[in-house]
């Protein structure tokens, strides 16, 4: 792993290679293949990317759930319950008017009714580690916001089956609809509909390279809405010479071990310290079952040594992270300094781990710096509000000179019309 100084001429959070022109030719290509050829596409996808040898069917049989359900330990079991209570709770408060009436004049009422998204699909990674905590994360929401058809997809393994957490973790939240598919074969699907697979009005979920890129090629071409790009994965973290290296470290290895592609940035203001967290990190790989991938994610990855820790805070809101963790001391208060990050941890004991299962905020987040301008997942990523307004004539009269000299300030005249042929005729309808 880099150390890099800052500020100097090549400094560069961000990996400079760039495969994305020839990524997205691979992704239009898996897009044009499952458009025209619907669940075919899906089976050869499957055999040719997951490997996987027996594909009977596409859609999870209600047996199969069943027998799943019965496999999974009485721990797990448990541990579901914990986290979906925190969800819930924390979705529960986000759950606002979902109708309010505005007067803004005497005769003009306005109101907003909140509507759920009516189809919605859910795309589970399964890759490295089956994501059952995404099911909670995405499905909660979507069950509390009321959306009537939701559908899940995810990729199968070796012998066409989907892993009995992330069956159980569907029931849990009432999602009956699950699909053996992944990637951007997967996003397509619920694109366009297949044979087996509905349309959907919107997709959720985060995923590798190619899921977000065909997620973003779809939404562009206003094919399909999508929540927003997210994966791969990635964490800024800002110590200092107070934080715990074993803690810094632990949280480093913990986000690089989901996949080659994840990103670890750790800012300090000590040469020394990041010295040592770089020898604590070669230390502790070896003892990692997917050291592999954490090695790969670390290439991507580099500490950056800072003057101070309000320049570590400017770095950070330039770099935009999926996670933010503020490791040091008056973290509480260095905080309202942050401005672009998709979640926040403050302090030595809010591991980003513990967003990424049971607290209950979300852990589908903005990457790539798309925090600068989205949010992560919550209730309203599944609703939509539609405004509503009713005139009486008296409101007419009242706003019609604004509406009339602001629509032939633009060049409007047709507008301004509208309102004065209604003024004109008031006392003849």
């Amino acid at each position: 792993m880099e150390i890099k100084t800052y500020p100097n001429p090549t400094f560069q959070i961000r990996p400079t290679k760039n495969y994305r022109s020839i990524l997205i030719s691979k992704v239009r290509e898996i897009i044009k293949k499952v458009k025209i050829n619907g669940d075919s596409a899906l089976k050869f996808y499957a055999k040719k990317f997951d490997r996987c040898s027996s594909w009977k069917d596409i859609q999870v049989l209600e047996e199969d759930i069943e027998s799943s359900i019965k496999l999974v330990s009485k721990s797990f079991k448990k541990s579901i319950e914990q986290a979906y209570k925190n969800i819930e709770f924390f979705n529960l408060n986000q759950i606002y008017h979902k109708f309010i009436r505005l007067k803004s004049i005497s005769g003009v009422l306005c109101w907003y009714k909140t509507f759920p998204i009516g189809k919605v699909g859910l795309y589970i990674p399964g890759g490295s580690a089956p994501l059952f905590s995404t099911v909670l994360m995405l499905g909660i929401p979507a069950r509390l916001a009321q959306c009537k058809n939701i559908i899940l997809c995810t990729p199968p393994n070796f012998s066409g089956n989907i892993h009995t957490n992330i069956i159980y973790a569907s029931r849990r939240v009432g999602i009956r609809k699950i699909y053996k598919t992944g990637g951007a074969q997967a996003i397509s699907a619920m694109t366009f509909g297949t044979q087996s697979i509905p349309s959907v009005d919107k997709i959720f979920g985060p995923g590798n390279i190619y899921v977000t890129i065909a997620k973003q090629i779809l939404s562009q071409e206003c094919l399909v809405s999508i929540d927003m790009p997210a994966g791969p994965t990635e964490v800024g973290i800002i110590a200092d010479e107070i934080s715990s290296i074993k803690y810094v470290a632990d949280d480093m290895i913990s986000q690089a071990e989901h996949g080659t592609n994840s990103q670890i940035v750790l800012i300090s203001p000590k040469k020394y310290w990041g010295e040592s967290v770089k020898k604590e990190l070669n230390r502790k790989i070896y003892n990692q079952p997917k050291r592999f991938l954490v090695k790969e994610s670390f290439k991507n990855s580099c500490i950056i040594l800072v003057p101070s820790l309000e320049e570590g805070l400017d770095i950070a809101n330039q770099y935009s992270p999926e996670h933010l963790i503020l490791n040091f001391l008056e973290s509480d208060r260095y905080s309202e300094k942050i401005r672009n990050a998709g979640s926040v941890f403050l302090g030595a004991y809010s591991p980003e781990s513990v967003g990424d299962y049971a607290s209950g905020p979300n852990h589908v987040l903005p990457t790539k710096g798309y925090a600068r301008t989205f949010g992560g997942l919550s209730m309203d990523s599944f609703l939509k509000k539609i405004s509503f307004q009713k005139l009486s004539k008296e409101g007419l009269e009242k706003i019609s000179e604004t509406v009339k000299t602001m629509s032939v300030s633009e060049v409007l005249n047709a507008h301004a019309f509208s309102v004065q042929s209604r003024i004109r005729n008031k006392n003849n309808d």
